[in-house]
């Protein structure tokens, strides 16, 4: 029996519908009703900018090795975000342009890689997404060991395969697959909200009592 090595078999993935759903939201909102405790702030987008969005197909690879990961892509379904488990070790890079090519062409969505990327300048020209934590010159080895479709942790971010991956300018989020049809419920009311806000501002007329009401039960006093 390989233990550490091993290709698991998918069981569940966040819906298309609600994948879709999700594409309206900034990260900062889904976050914001996340408690703010979630996500991590390492990761930041090595592409052209855009957001990123689908079912975490997750890989655990040994630091530096990509061996995992290009069988992830072949693996992938379309929609699929490859998120890889690198260790957050950047001294060799996990994927460059050729995989990210490959991985768009087969209709992954993106990357989310807590590790490094190369070939920064191309994969920065372009659209596909592709968010990690660092970039490095030194090429990946190919050896193993590594498992796919298992639970992960990206930067202390816990990611089960399946989960709702969502990232943009801000960031990178993994929303729980059992929890991602409220929490977009949830986030969509407030996005609403911060808009109603926004229009109140342009208008001129902001409504400002809850700093003086949150003041207050805080028991600020004002003094000479």
């Amino acid at each position: 029996m390989a233990i550490g090595f091993a290709i698991h078999k998918a069981k569940r993935k966040v819906s298309p519908d609600l994948v879709a759903r999700y594409r309206t939201l900034p990260v900062a909102n889904v976050s914001d009703v996340m408690s703010r405790i979630a996500g991590t702030n390492r990761l930041r987008p090595m592409h052209g900018g855009g957001w990123l969005g689908g079912p975490a197909l997750t890989v655990k690879t040994r630091p530096g090795d990509n061996l995992m990961v290009h069988k992830a892509i072949d693996l992938a379904q379309p929609g699929d975000v490859i998120v890889v488990d690198a260790g957050g070790v950047l001294v060799n890079a996990i994927i460059g342009e050729i995989m990210s090519t490959l991985a768009e062409k087969n209709g992954v969505a993106g990357f989310v890689i807590d590790g490094s990327i190369r070939d920064a300048g191309a994969i920065r020209a372009g659209s596909f997404p592709v968010f990690a934590a660092g970039v490095a010159h030194r090429g990946p080895y190919k050896d193993g060991p590594g498992e796919i479709n298992c639970a992960i942790s990206i930067d202390g971010m816990i990611v089960e395969p399946g989960d709702l991956i969502v990232a943009d300018d801000d960031g990178v989020l993994c929303v729980p697959y059992d929890q991602a049809a409220e929490i977009c419920k949830q986030t969509e009311a407030k996005k609403a909200s911060e808009e109603k806000a926004i229009q109140q501002i342009l208008a001129g007329t902001p409504d400002r009592r809850w700093v003086d009401e949150t003041l207050a039960r805080l028991g600020c006093e004002y003094k000479d």
